[in-house]
């Protein structure tokens, strides 16, 4: 079993509880609803634009000159 706590674990422990209060847990998630969702879209944004230059490469500029 785990060893008992003197006085001065008992003082931790308690200064300790307001880590683990319901509100203060998850706050980065509560912060930021739509993050998440929005670091999926960039990243099917991302894709699919490598997609597309893959598809349809860049063509580059002609070399002829007509006056």
């Amino acid at each position: 079993m785990a060893k008992p706590l003197g006085p001065t674990g008992e003082f931790f422990r308690r200064r300790d509880e307001w880590r683990k209060h319901p509100r203060l847990s998850n706050q980065l998630r509560q912060a930021t609803p739509g993050l998440g969702i929005a670091i999926v879209a960039f990243g099917i944004y991302l894709v699919g634009e490598a997609a597309y230059k893959k598809i349809y490469p860049e063509q580059p500029p002609s070399k002829t000159h007509s006056h």
